[in-house]
């Protein structure tokens, strides 16, 4: 009978024993990537307030001023990028701050900095409400309305938009750097007309461009 080393079989190789270094530096390992973990937290919740700030963000539709485009309810995002090249345009849908708002107190650069950061990220409340209406009167323009038409510089303006007529305003002139905006819902809607006042640009946090809640309406707008 042959042997095992005469058939030419091997034995199955043996599996090494762990070496007793292996388990303190896998201990290690792990507190290394539970040390990163607040880090990596941090560095995520910055990157999404930077992304909130700068770029787009999402607002809810409390009122059914701007009926039928947008109704109660419905989420829209809005994004700073077009407003970095240049000046928002008649016709634009904006998020501006609340023109009439009080200033927010002094808290020098590293309150001012936490106020900033916890406002975006949800933890503390805005000092200033935030609306959303449509661009109607540029600076220097000239606004009227009269006979359910609004009219720009003496010319009436196309609104597909509307379910509805406008009620006549006197004629006035946007001071320059404001906006003269209206909700679409123009029998139930603060704005340039009543109360609101004029826009300054400075005030403008960006143009709506998106329905993205509820799913049924998801649309541009």
């Amino acid at each position: 009978m042959k042997t095992d080393a005469e058939r030419g079989s091997t034995a199955p190789a043996e599996t090494p024993a762990p070496s007793p270094t292996d388990e303190p530096s896998r201990i290690r390992r792990i507190l290394r990537a539970v040390g990163e973990l607040p880090g990596l937290i941090l560095l995520a919740l910055l990157i999404a307030l930077l992304i909130k700030t700068f770029l787009v963000q999402a607002f809810y539709i409390p009122s059914e001023s701007m009926e039928p485009t947008l109704e109660a309810g419905d989420r829209v995002l809005v994004s700073n990028i077009p407003y970095w090249f240049g000046e928002p345009a008649r016709g634009d849908i904006i998020v501006f701050e609340d023109p009439n708002g009080e200033s927010g107190e002094d808290r020098g650069v590293l309150g001012g900095l936490a106020h900033w950061l916890f406002q975006g990220l949800g933890v503390q409340a805005p000092d200033h409400e935030d609306f959303i209406k449509r661009v109607i009167g540029l600076p220097g323009d000239v606004v009227e309305a009269e006979g359910g038409e609004v009219y720009v510089n003496g010319d009436a303006i196309d609104e597909p938009y509307l379910d509805g007529k406008t009620r006549d305003f006197r004629r006035t002139k946007v001071p320059d750097g404001q906006l003269f905006v209206l909700g679409d819902n123009r029998s139930n809607s603060l704005d340039s007309r009543f109360g609101l006042g004029f826009v300054p640009e400075d005030d403008v946090i960006g143009e709506a461009f998106l329905i993205v809640w509820p799913p049924t309406r998801m649309n541009t707008i």
